[in-house]
Formats: C-alpha cells, structure tokens, sequence
C-alpha cells in the first residue's frame, strides 16, 4: 500500500458557538470551531476536525500554509483517500 497526500483548502472561523464542517461548491470547506484564535488552539481543532471528518489520524493532517489566516491549506496524508 502507498501513502498519498491531498491538498484541503479550508477556511476557519474560530470563536463559533457552534462546531460544524460545510463543503463548499468549488470543493473547499468550512471549519467552524469554538476555539479561539489564540496560542494555537484553533488550528489544533480545526486539525482535529478534518481528522475526523476523513477518518485519519490527527497526525496525517498538516497545515501546509495559513497558520495565522482563516484560510488555509492543509496537506492530509492517508492510504485509500476516498471523501
């Protein structure tokens, strides 16, 4: 089996009083997350959120760019990609 990597493009929107992931039409998604943006704690979530919603380890997602933007791109490495 070979691993492969995929590109998510996702925009963040920490500090919601509700958590929820929103695919958009141009394959992009939304993240929201109840954390706020601060010492790293969003990006942890929204991390965790990708995680779980293409059934991968936390560790299997990356954020590639936008570490201080609510748009980012994160790299999620996986075997049999299918979502």
């Amino acid at each position: 089996m070979s691993e492969t990597s995929n590109i998510v493009r996702i925009t963040a929107f920490p500090g919601s009083k509700k958590e929820k992931f929103v695919r958009n039409d141009d394959a992009s998604f939304e993240v929201y997350v109840r954390e706020p943006a601060r010492h790293n704690l969003a990006n942890k979530r929204v991390r965790e959120v990708v995680a779980a919603h293409f059934g991968v380890p936390v560790g299997a997602v990356t954020i590639r760019t936008g570490h201080r933007a609510r748009k980012k791109i994160l790299m999620v490495k996986s075997v049999g990609f299918n979502k």
